[in-house]
């Protein structure tokens, strides 16, 4: 029987086309790297200056290692998950926190995609990037904490918190100026964000609630959600707008359609390249699976 280690290494452009559209798990670990290199070009050309494609490919198979069910997923559907990473110029499944790329059961097509679920630390990033926000920031407010807010003509937002113990979380809020002078700010109460909580596919459909991303995480999806809701309120770049589309999608457990991200040509790659890319040891490691799902 042959295993997965010891598929052949894709070296034609047949090889690879047939490879794109293949289970990853089915087309082998060296099909898959074979395939990415052969998008180097690809990722290059939407690459912003601060990113190198070398280490975007590198990422992504780390990514392989680190979440082995993303192994169910078509190999398109992962590699157009790295391509859009790309675009927007975040690093995904790394200690930054910016995006990560998780499996998603496609329950309607009955297969396995992969999904972009973005961290509140990426969001503003590219919220910073957008050349329209000064600085921007979201935190949550606890019993114990001075806070007092108003809408208006003459708004306020004051949060003083507490030290020491805080007491339970009461609430979030996040907070841009805006370039140019002025402000907006979004304050979502506990009850509010636990309504966006409990409709969620990860909460909804977690056998152990406590263990979901929410369960685990609740401080900073309460931090995200308040931030999603400020954007709609900001003048965003289309980058910003594009990882909030999705990072929304993703969170009602709808289909990105990664898959069609790939566009342009093959590149065949020599049949003697080695299977492991130059490096390949020093990525940095991936945070727990169990902090990257929404």
């Amino acid at each position: 029987m042959t295993t997965q280690t010891e598929t052949p290494a894709a070296t034609s452009l047949a090889d690879l086309k047939r490879t794109s559209v293949m289970v990853a798990k089915d087309a082998g670990i060296g099909n898959v790297k074979k395939f990415f290199e052969s998008q180097r070009g690809a990722i290059t050309a939407v690459l912003p200056k601060h990113l190198d494609a070398d280490r975007m490919l590198k990422i992504a198979l780390g990514a392989l290692r680190t979440t082995p069910k993303l192994m169910s997923a078509r190999t398109d559907s992962l590699l157009g998950a790295v391509i859009q990473c790309a675009q927007l110029g975040l690093e995904p499944n790394t200690p930054l926190g910016h995006a990560y790329l998780i499996p998603f059961d496609n329950r309607t097509k009955g297969i396995t995609e992969v999904q972009i679920v973005f961290g509140y630390k990426g969001l503003i990033d590219l919220a910073r990037r957008s050349g329209q926000v000064v600085s921007i920031a979201a935190h949550e407010v606890c019993e114990k904490d001075e806070f007092d807010y108003r809408y208006g003509l003459d708004e306020k937002l004051d949060h003083k918190p507490a030290l020491g113990d805080r007491g339970p979380v009461i609430a979030f809020y996040a907070v841009a100026k805006l370039v140019g002078g002025g402000h907006a700010f979004e304050v979502m109460s506990r009850r509010q964000v636990e309504d966006i909580r409990d409709a969620s596919q990860n909460y909804k459909f977690a056998r152990d609630k406590l263990k979901s991303v929410w369960g685990q995480h609740f401080e900073e999806m309460g931090r995200k959600t308040v931030l999603r809701r400020l954007f709609k309120y900001l003048p965003v770049s289309i980058e910003l707008a594009t990882a909030a589309n999705l990072d929304g999608q993703a969170s009602m457990g709808e289909a990105q359609g990664l898959g069609a991200v790939l566009q342009g040509e093959f590149n065949i790659v020599d049949d003697d390249a080695p299977d492991q890319l130059p490096g390949d040891d020093d990525l940095p490691p991936d945070t727990s699976p169990a902090s990257i799902e929404q």
